[in-house]
């Protein structure tokens, strides 16, 4: 009889359990952990699995039939080509904008600004891949805009996503353009602002709106529009601000 009982009880939870799998924009990798701590205090029951990568390379692999249910892009540009193509079954909602930072380690003054990028001793510039990682797009609009662009293209290295981006800028780079959230994160959080990186002019690019969507097979998963539902709501949002989002009160 005991082990009736148990077997039922084990068969309950597991029915109520839910897993729901995340296309997670790279530039996230700090604030997606502690967004998901929030959700599952409210939805215990809930595993919320997560993979983060560059959002070009998501939207390619969700056309081609990946399973993810949820993605959370950082552009709005991706999200809406998967709801026009009808890959994605709500509309494309701004979760937050994000801002470009200027990173170096090399004690370079990073007051100049972009201008500082033209001279001799800046050999290796890194980004993010601009086809793939909206931040690299919005770096290269950066140079563009200050017309530095054509005199610092032979110096550009590229990561084929914001957080191997920001590897190179912390490590073989002399200056990097990466997510300023980044510097938000406990490890990153010994890099001073002002010090060792800086806010880019935001004249300079267009606003990094970030943006949701939930993809085709998860349009009847209860779990999955919980998780939608939530980073939208002000719990979510004042998490993102807590990591250096700017967000639509």
């Amino acid at each position: 009889m005991l082990k009736i009982l148990l077997s039922s009880m084990a068969l309950s939870v597991s029915l109520l359990a839910g897993e729901i799998s995340v296309a997670v924009a790279a530039n996230l990798s700090d604030a997606i952990e502690a967004l998901k701590a929030e959700f599952v205090k409210t939805n215990p029951h809930t595993k919320v699995n997560t993979v983060l990568g560059a959002s070009g390379k998501f939207a390619t692999q969700i056309k081609a039939g990946a399973p993810f249910d949820i993605f959370m892009s950082a552009d709005m540009n991706f999200p809406e080509t998967l709801y026009a193509e009808k890959w994605a079954v709500t509309k494309p909602m701004v979760y937050a904008s994000g801002a470009l930072a200027m990173v170096s380690t090399r004690g370079v003054d990073l007051s100049k600004g972009v201008a500082l990028l033209e001279s001799a001793s800046i050999e290796k510039i890194a980004l993010a891949n601009p086809k793939t990682a909206p931040y690299g797009t919005a770096s290269i609009e950066a140079f563009k805009n200050a017309k530095v662009y054509e005199k610092i293209e032979s110096k550009l290295v590229y990561g084929e996503s914001i957080s191997q981006a920001l590897q190179f800028a912390t490590t073989a780079a002399d200056v990097g353009f990466v997510n300023s959230s980044a510097f938000y994160g406990e490890k990153m959080k010994r890099y001073v602002e002002g010090v060792h990186w800086v806010n880019v002019d935001a004249k300079l690019y267009t606003p990094i709106a970030q943006g949701i969507v939930m993809l085709k097979q998860a349009e009847n998963n209860a779990d999955a529009k919980a998780f939608y539902t939530f980073i939208l709501s002000a719990q979510a949002k004042a998490i993102f601000k807590s990591y250096g989002y700017l967000v639509n009160e």
